[in-house]
């Protein structure tokens, strides 16, 4: 069972910075994709980045320019870069990682990390 593990989320003030970690069980050689979901109260959850196992970026139109997805294969970790923060940018951030296992793409998500920005 693949398990995921944020952290580094927390309160920062606009035009600060975080970098959030997602650590996952096992290699992450075998994951489709990994990427990075944010829900804030009342909205629905939205991609924020994605990462494929090829290398191919996708962001958030909110997010680009600012935010920075990478991975580090030897620790089996997931990273998320955020700049430039923005009080809209305030919500609760998951990993997500793809598998296809017998021919079914199979979906593992993380608890989620709160990120505020605020003054």
């Amino acid at each position: 069972q693949v398990q995921l593990v944020e952290s580094g989320g927390g309160l920062v003030q606009p035009g600060g910075s975080l970098r959030l970690s997602c650590a996952a069980s096992g290699t992450i050689f075998s994951f489709n994709a990994m990427g990075w979901y944010r829900q804030a109260p009342g909205k629905e959850r939205e991609l924020v980045a994605r990462l494929s196992s090829i290398g191919t970026t996708n962001y958030a139109i909110s997010v680009k320019g600012r935010f920075t997805i990478s991975r580090d294969n030897a620790k089996s970790t997931l990273y998320l870069q955020m700049n430039s923060l923005k009080p809209e940018d305030t919500a609760v951030y998951s990993c997500n990682a793809e598998q296809v296992l017998r021919g079914t793409l199979v979906d593992y998500w993380g608890q989620g990390t709160q990120v505020t920005v605020s003054s």
